[in-house]
């Protein structure tokens, strides 16, 4: 049976056809002579036609080594890449990454994280993806999403949740309002008034969050109108349909007819964790959250 043709064969036949001198190529490769011509002899069995012509004075191509080497360079080129390729995927510099993140978070640190990502790791694609936790955390679980930047996640046993950041809550009312005057305002304060709040499954979490809060200041929020998303609910407090308690990050969205207030409670904050499946723990992951907690421990 004849042996299987090797990159090692390919190796050594241009090193010897690069070189036209046994000699010159065993040393350019590290290698006694007679195993060299030993293996150019193996591959030329293998191909079934001689790749040198061999005098006592000089070496040189065959028609048939002639037709070998641009292949046998371009083989040896693409292992080289794809040997390459899997090294720089493996330490996380290589691949594509989908990162999800809930809307206000690009308010926060992470148009940083991603800026040094991209500096760090220019190889690897990342696909950013807006959306609320909940989506965000069925997403992770069916392999849609790599890493998910989500509100008050709950534990899981599938997913490693580490968190990166934390953020107050503020109460937000119409400028008009009685308690808009207020330099702090107390959730207590608003167990009369009616609320604009978003939907349990869009951000359960901080859904559970602020009805914990309400209820801590003995009373359930009468809801008359939920919005999905956070402008829509700034809008709505600013046409005085109701008040609402977000993340202070939405001031940075500019209603002018909305007055943000601090809440007097060191309950009154959200958690927001980096989120990612147990069993797709990839390098390009573990880079991600490199870079994350650098950035996050560096803005403390």
């Amino acid at each position: 049976m004849i042996e299987p043709l090797e990159l090692r064969h390919l190796r050594y036949f241009v090193a010897v056809a690069e070189e036209l001198h046994f000699g010159r190529a065993a040393q350019r490769l590290g290698m006694a002579q007679p195993p060299l011509s030993q293996q150019i002899q193996r591959l030329e069995q293998i191909i079934g036609a001689r790749l040198f012509e061999r005098t006592s004075r000089r070496v040189q191509l065959t028609d048939a080594g002639t037709a070998l080497l641009p292949d046998a360079r371009r083989l040896l080129a693409g292992a080289e890449a794809a040997l390459l390729a899997a090294r720089r995927a493996g330490r996380g510099e290589q691949g594509e990454l989908r990162v999800a993140f809930a809307a206000t978070v690009m308010f926060l640190a992470l148009p940083e994280i991603i800026r040094a990502f991209r500096d760090r790791f220019p190889g690897v694609h990342l696909d950013l993806r807006e959306m609320p936790t909940g989506p965000q955390l069925a997403g992770i679980k069916a392999g849609e999403i790599d890493i998910g930047f989500v509100r008050e996640p709950e534990p899981d046993p599938e997913l490693d949740i580490v968190t990166v950041m934390r953020e107050p809550l503020r109460i937000a009312v119409p400028k008009g309002h009685p308690l808009a005057s207020r330099a702090t305002i107390s959730v207590r304060h608003l167990a009369d008034e009616p609320f604009v709040l978003f939907p349990a499954e869009l951000a359960p979490g901080l859904h559970a969050q602020v009805m914990s809060l309400c209820r801590a200041a003995g009373f359930t929020p009468r809801v008359v109108e939920e919005s999905r998303e956070l402008y829509t609910s700034v809008s709505l407090v600013e046409a005085g349909i109701g008040v609402s308690i977000l993340p202070a990050s939405v001031e940075k969205l500019g209603w002018r007819g909305v007055r943000y207030r601090a809440i007097p409670s060191a309950s009154a904050e959200t958690r927001i964790a980096a989120a990612w499946r147990k069993d797709r723990g990839r390098p390009v992951v573990e880079a991600f959250m490199g870079v994350v907690q650098e950035k996050v421990a560096g803005g403390r």
